[in-house]
């Protein structure tokens, strides 16, 4: 059956209710399908176009000759045999399979002068960037295999705080020079580093300005180690890709993008380190792969405020399955660049260990956009820093919940910069250890809605919170806390239902504020375990909660 006429099955079953019977089996048998790429078995050896794998050898022209060659006879392989291979930019061309050696290094040059600079995109933007070590731009049938590593060199790109160092280590990196900050607690590659940051708008192209007029300033704009746009029936598989000055993986407007058993390697402290970024592209398929990331492990993104909402390229049709992340911001994340929105995702059997949140799902006013049709199964969890599960529609920013309490102050008008996160469906989560079980945090204008989490065990310091949100479901889940006064917080949200809620020891088990907040059942649930079952403030009517004594 086809994507879109599944899409379309999935619509009418969620709307008419039956999640948690017809829909959800429905959806999970009916996944997205992703073309991968097709090669001719020709192989070309780098060695015939004069590559050297010396270490001290430049071979940017050999390398790249090899491709294109490979490309105008029709396609193939080119081969990156054993050995150390010292390289500038490489750009791929369509048919191509660049197959990197188990025992090959392919070592991107410290060389900053290398990498020309370039309209290229970050965080959503068009803007001024490094060329990137690996690109490819309106490709088809393309491909990076191997089971070699392709390193980066990403530590002559960053900037990093003292305070992410040992003092052996910052020591080190202050005699290789550089520039350090005049309060002493941050290290910048170089001058030209300090002008970009210092500048504002440095790399905004337009309104008089062009790429020229930031070459005082070219160390500050970072690359994205791969970045390819715009390209059709792309494999990633085997390789280990290491060190980016910048996000490691970033696909643009890509289709039939499949990444299979990669292995990528940021440290914990990489600026921007981000494992892989999809933004807006359809039919995606990232499995058995293992991401240790300075920044978000898997993120979806579709573009960043207006000028996302113009591109209007959500990323859609996704299977996210069989991976492991480490000590990343996030092990699964959608946003913040969320503009173009994201919708029919389905994530199972990823295990996040020592991320700072478990699943990540943030925004903020100004993005617009539509999240939703996300499905999430079989997910592991150990050892995370912040929230298990979260939610955030104030991404960069506080509430005004976070200083008052509750906020039942007028809200600011829907727009279409207005985002909307809804219809997540989470079923089977473990997590054993986290600062909190649960955060759910809409706009006053724009709640979170229909969230569906399922039997699931959150071994936490914290509980729950639930703000500013409608339609929220919570089934057959066990919350063992240390820190429950309350165990679930609930701020100005309705229509919220607690079916079989299991617990640890607990002083407080609801604690409900905020004249919005009614409708709230509490099913099949022994509230009597609790030291106390509910308290009420700021408004919040005492009919607000109904159900299990």
């Amino acid at each position: 059956m086809s994507v879109i006429k599944t899409t379309v099955r999935i619509a009418v079953l969620l709307l008419a209710g039956c999640f948690t019977s017809q829909a959800q089996q429905y959806s999970w048998q009916h996944l997205p399908q992703v073309s991968k790429p097709v090669f001719k078995k020709d192989t070309i050896n780098i060695l015939k176009y004069g590559a050297k794998a010396d270490g001290l050898t430049l071979n940017t022209i050999s390398i790249n000759k090899a491709i294109a060659a490979c490309s105008a006879k029709g396609g193939g392989v080119v081969l990156i045999p054993p050995g150390l291979w010292l390289t500038g930019p490489l750009v791929m061309q369509s048919n191509v399979n660049v197959h990197v050696s188990r025992a090959a290094l392919l070592q991107f040059t410290d060389d900053k002068s290398q990498y020309k600079l370039v309209e290229g995109n970050y965080e959503g933007h068009a803007a001024v960037r490094n060329e990137s070590p690996i690109s490819g731009t309106n490709l088809t049938n393309i491909a990076i295999t191997g089971e070699g590593i392709i390193d980066g060199h990403g530590e002559v790109w960053r900037a990093i705080s003292k305070d992410r160092l040992t003092e052996a280590e910052w020591n080190k990196l202050v005699a290789s020079g550089g520039v350090v900050s005049e309060n002493g607690k941050s290290w910048y590659p170089s001058q030209s580093y300090v002008g970009g940051l210092k500048t504002p708008g440095a790399g905004v192209i337009g309104n008089g300005r062009i790429i020229k007029d930031n070459e005082p300033f070219k160390d500050f704009f970072r690359p994205n180690m791969l970045v390819l746009t715009n390209c059709k029936k792309v494999l990633l598989q085997g390789v280990t890709l290491q060190n980016s000055p910048a996000w490691d993986i970033h696909t643009l407007l890509c289709e039939d993008l499949t990444v299979q058993n990669v292995k990528v390697r940021n440290a914990w402290n990489a600026q921007n380190g981000d494992g892989i970024d999809v933004e807006s592209c359809r039919n995606v398929l990232i499995e058995g792969s293992t991401f240790d990331a300075g920044d978000d492990g898997i993120c979806i993104k579709s573009g960043r405020d207006e000028e996302g909402r113009k591109r209007g390229k959500p990323t859609e049709n996704v299977i996210v399955r069989d991976n492991v992340v480490y000590r990343a911001h996030g092990g699964f994340v959608i946003g913040s660049e969320m503009s173009g929105g994201a919708r029919n995702i389905f994530v199972s059997n990823c295990t996040f260990i020592g991320t700072d949140i478990g699943l990540r799902f943030k925004t903020t006013r100004g993005r617009g956009g539509v999240v939703e049709n996300i499905f999430i199964k079989n997910i592991s969890m150990k050892e995370i820093l912040h929230e298990a599960i979260l939610f955030d529609m104030y991404y960069g920013g506080k509430s005004p919940g976070e200083d008052d309490n509750v906020n039942d102050q007028a809200v600011v008008p829907v727009t279409e910069a207005t985002p909307s996160f809804r219809k997540f469906y989470v079923n089977n989560v473990v997590c054993n250890g986290a600062e909190k079980a649960l955060m759910i945090r809409g706009l006053p204008e724009m709640g979170i809605k229909d969230i569906h989490i399922e039997n699931s065990t959150f071994k936490t310091v914290k509980g729950a919170d639930v703000i500013e949100a409608q339609n929220i479901f919570l089934k057959n889940i066990h919350f063992e806390g240390k820190e429950t006064n309350p165990l679930i917080n609930i701020q100005n949200s309705s229509s919220v239902t607690f079916d079989h809620i299991t617990y640890g020891d607990t002083q407080l088990l609801f604690k409900i504020s905020g004249k919005k907040s009614q409708q709230i059942k509490l099913l099949n649930t022994d509230a009597s375990k609790a030291n106390s079952k509910v308290e009420f403030s700021s408004g919040a009517a005492e009919s607000a909660l109904t159900g299990s004594k």
